[in-house]
C-alpha cells in the first residue's frame, strides 16, 4: 500500500480525493526552529494541518519530529512506498527526490506546468507578459467568456479597478470579512507555541491575535462565499487604495487559505463570475478578482518554476544594503513615516496588508533604500501568513525589487510621496511632506525616488518606461543637496 505525504500547503480534498491509502503529516519543528515566522503565520499553519489531520482519523499518521526526513526514511526502512503531490518550493522538491518518494504533478493551480512551458517555448523573443498568460486562461478554462470574446465586453478593467478612496471617507463601509472561531486545536496550537518560545526552541515575529484567517476547508469555503455575497462587488473600484481605518477594505482575506490548499482556484472564480452572471456583482470588480487568481498567482507560480532555482539570487541592481533591525523586527514606533509605521504596525498585528502596501510602500521603500533582495524575499516569506517560497521570489525578486532586471516587470514599480498621497490617507497625519524632497519635512520617499533614479541613472536611461523620469533629474536643482541627505540618511528609520 502506497503512503502518500502531505505537506502543511497540501490540505484540500484535490489533494486526496484520487487516493484511497493511507496518508502522512510531519509537523517539522526543525522548519519554525531555523527561521523566525511571524507567529500569526506559524499558528495558522500548525492550525490547519492538525485540523486536517483530525478530519482524516486513524487513516492519518500526524508525526511531530525534528525534520521531515527522519520520518519518512522510517517509514521507508519499513516498506512503504511513499507518494507526495509535487511540493511548492525547490528546497521541498529536492527534499523529496533525495527521499526517493514518487512525486505527483502539481496541483492546486488552474494551468499546468507542461501548458504553461508550452505557451512560453512559443512565445519566442516576446516577452513573458502576465496579460496574455491571463487571456489565455480565460479562454483555456471558460472563465468570464462568451464564446471567444470576453464577458462585458473587454479583457480588462483596470481603468475602472484604480480608484483612490473615497474622499473624507475612513472606511470603505463595506460588510465586516468572515471571521473563524477558534477551537480547543487552536488553544492546543497556541499552548506550543507559547511553551517553545519560552524554552528557547523558536523565535517568532509579531503578535499573536485572534486567528483571523480559514484554516479549514469549511472555514475556508465559508470565507470565500461571505466574500462573493457581501464584498466582491465593492472589490473592484478600491482595490489599490488604502485606509488606515480599514485594514481590509473589500478584499477577499482568501489568499491564506488558498496557499494552504484548501481552495482549487477554478472554484474560487466559478463562485465568482456566478455572481457576476446572476447580476450580482459588476464585471469591474469580478474581472479584477479573477485577474488575482488564474492571472497572477497562476503566472507567479509558473514564473517560479520557469526561471529556474538561481531566480532568487538574481540582483541586477547590485542592492546589498542590509535590511535594518526596526523593519525587520516590524517596530512601527521606529519611524515617523505613516504610511511605512502604520503598515509595519498592520503586519504586526495580522500578518497580513493587502498588495499595494507591500509593492507601493514596503517594497518600493526597501527597493529605494538599496537593500539585499535575497533579505527582503525571505523577510517577506517570514512575515506574511499567505508567503511562501513560490509567491514571494517572483513578486519580489522580480515586481518589487527589479533585482530580475526587466524580466517580470519593464520599470521598477517605485514612486515618490504623491502616489501614496492619492491613493491612502497616511500623508494628512505624518510628519513628512509629500511634495517636499530636501530638508526636516522632505517625504523620505519623494527624496527617497528621486536618490534611487540618480544611483542607477545609466541603468534606466534606455528604458522608454524610465527615460523621461531619468531626464527629470536634470531639472532638480536641489539634487546634490538630496543627494547627500539621503546618503546620510541610508537606512536610519525616517
Amino acid at each position: 500500500m502506497t503512503t502518500r505525504w502531505l505537506f502543511g500547503d497540501q490540505l484540500g480534498p484535490h489533494f486526496t480525493d484520487d487516493h484511497r491509502g493511507p496518508l502522512l503529516m510531519v509537523e517539522s519543528l526543525g522548519v519554525f526552529r531555523r527561521r523566525r515566522f511571524h507567529r500569526a503565520k506559524a499558528h495558522l499553519v500548525l492550525s490547519a494541518m492538525r485540523h486536517r489531520a483530525a478530519d482524516f482519523g486513524d487513516r492519518m499518521t500526524y508525526v511531530q519530529a525534528e525534520t521531515y526526513a527522519e520520518v519518512v526514511r522510517q517509514r521507508e526502512g519499513e516498506g512503504e512506498d511513499v507518494e507526495v503531490v509535487h511540493p511548492t518550493s525547490y528546497a521541498a522538491l529536492g527534499l523529496v527526490e533525495r527521499l526517493g518518494a514518487t512525486v505527483l504533478p502539481p496541483r492546486g493551480f488552474a494551468t499546468a506546468r507542461d501548458d504553461f512551458e508550452r505557451w512560453a517555448d512559443g512565445r519566442g523573443d516576446k516577452r513573458l507578459l502576465m496579460e496574455d498568460f491571463y487571456r489565455r486562461a480565460r479562454l483555456a478554462h471558460g472563465v468570464l467568456v462568451d464564446g471567444a470574446e470576453p464577458a462585458g465586453g473587454a479583457w480588462n478593467f483596470d481603468h475602472d479597478n484604480r480608484q483612490p478612496p473615497p474622499k473624507g471617507a475612513t472606511t470603505l463601509g463595506v460588510t465586516e470579512p468572515w471571521w473563524p472561531t477558534e477551537d480547543d486545536i487552536d488553544a492546543g496550537v497556541r499552548e506550543d507555541l507559547d511553551r517553545w518560545e519560552r524554552d528557547g526552541e523558536i523565535q517568532t515575529i509579531g503578535r499573536d491575535g485572534p486567528r483571523r484567517f480559514a484554516a479549514t476547508r469549511r472555514e475556508a469555503l465559508a470565507a470565500l462565499d461571505h466574500f462573493v455575497e457581501h464584498r466582491l462587488p465593492d472589490f473592484g473600484a478600491h482595490e489599490d487604495a488604502i485606509l488606515e481605518g480599514d485594514p481590509w477594505m473589500a478584499h477577499s482575506l482568501i489568499s491564506a487559505p488558498m496557499n494552504l490548499g484548501l481552495l482549487d482556484p477554478l472554484e474560487v472564480v466559478e463562485r465568482a463570475e456566478t455572481a457576476y452572471r446572476s447580476g450580482a456583482a459588476p464585471i469591474a470588480s469580478v474581472e479584477g478578482f479573477v485577474r488575482q487568481v488564474i492571472g497572477w498567482r497562476d503566472y507567479v507560480w509558473h514564473l517560479y518554476w520557469h526561471q529556474g532555482d538561481d531566480y532568487r539570487s538574481e540582483n541586477a541592481l547590485r542592492a546589498t544594503e542590509p535590511m535594518p533591525q526596526w523593519f525587520a523586527e516590524l517596530d512601527a514606533v521606529a519611524t515617523d513615516a505613516r504610511c511605512l509605521s502604520h503598515t509595519l504596525d498592520g503586519i504586526a498585528e495580522h500578518g497580513w496588508v493587502h498588495h499595494i502596501p507591500r509593492l507601493m510602500v514596503l517594497g518600493s521603500y526597501a527597493l529605494q533604500r538599496g537593500w539585499a533582495p535575497t533579505q527582503v524575499t525571505d523577510w517577506f516569506h517570514r512575515a506574511f501568513v499567505d508567503g511562501y517560497d513560490w509567491v514571494m521570489v517572483p513578486n519580489v525578486v522580480g515586481m518589487s525589487q527589479h533585482a530580475d532586471g526587466g524580466v517580470m516587470a519593464t520599470k521598477p514599480y517605485t514612486s515618490g510621496g504623491a502616489y501614496i498621497n492619492t491613493m491612502s490617507d497616511h500623508c494628512g497625519s505624518c510628519r513628512f511632506n509629500p511634495k517636499v524632497r530636501v530638508g526636516d519635512d522632505a517625504c523620505p520617499f519623494t527624496a527617497g525616488y528621486w536618490w534611487f533614479l540618480e544611483r542607477h541613472r545609466e541603468t534606466f536611461a534606455g528604458n522608454h518606461r524610465m527615460s523621461r523620469a531619468v531626464k527629470g533629474l536634470d531639472r532638480l536643482k536641489d539634487l546634490d543637496g538630496l543627494v547627500a541627505q539621503e546618503d546620510a540618511r541610508g537606512n536610519r528609520a525616517p
